[in-house]
């Protein structure tokens, strides 16, 4: 689960960093995901602790970053669509 947990993590970093806000839920999900194997499989697996670790802290940032820029663009794209109105 610690290897699963670091991947979902990259993806959902990488989702965030390059997707521009458009795929951001995506990341989002995938980091949560990351996140409950991170923490499962810091709990179960004592020697692979550290990968765990690892794949905790991607997934939290990823998360995070994904959402964040995700609300950013759908913001933008708001006031961009109410100032074409006026």
């Amino acid at each position: 689960m610690a290897v699963a947990s670091l991947v979902l993590g990259i993806i959902a970093t990488l989702i965030g960093l390059f997707s521009a806000g458009a795929l951001g839920w995506v990341g989002g999900i995938i980091g949560i995901i990351g996140i409950i194997l991170g923490a499962v499989g810091k709990k179960n697996s004592p020697e692979k602790s550290g990968m765990a670790t690892a794949g905790l802290v991607l997934s939290i940032i990823g998360t995070v970053l994904s959402l964040i820029l995700y609300i950013a663009c759908v913001a933008c794209l708001g006031a961009a669509g109410t100032a074409l109105q006026q």
